[in-house]
């Protein structure tokens, strides 16, 4: 899958909104992704399809011709995406360092006991793996 935010463009937070849609549930017609996103922003039909027309342009989105219409679909895997935007969080704002970031959440009381659970969890994990 297509990466874009790697090469630089990025995806703005409406268009990470239609693409949460197109991540559960594709492929889509832009009626259909108006429809899950447009009416709790108070979208119109023709700002989902400009949304979707960047997000194209971008690689993020590919398109399907089904008739008169385009069925939209997910170009970039969500975990891609997630992966990218967390690596250039840790980057711009802890100088490349995770460690620095779970203090940050820690003295800001973000960390739930499950959050710390799973992150402990991670850590024995990722430590048994790298000691094969």
């Amino acid at each position: 899958m297509v990466d874009p935010v790697s090469g630089g463009e990025r995806i703005s937070d409406a268009e990470h909104a239609v693409m949460e849609v197109l991540w559960h549930r594709a492929p889509l017609t832009a009626n259909e992704v108006a429809s899950a996103v447009a009416e709790g922003r108070g979208w119109s039909l023709a700002t989902v399809k400009t949304l979707l027309s960047r997000l194209v342009a971008k690689q993020a989105v590919m398109t399907q011709p089904d008739g008169k219409r385009f069925l939209y679909s997910p170009a970039l895997a969500r975990t891609d995406y997630l992966g990218g935007e967390s690596k250039r969080l840790v980057e711009r704002l802890f100088g490349g360092r995770a460690a620095p970031l779970f203090a940050q959440l820690a003295e800001a009381e973000a960390l739930s006991e499950a959050d710390i659970a799973e992150i402990e969890a991670l850590l024995k994990t990722l430590r048994r793996e790298a000691g094969r």
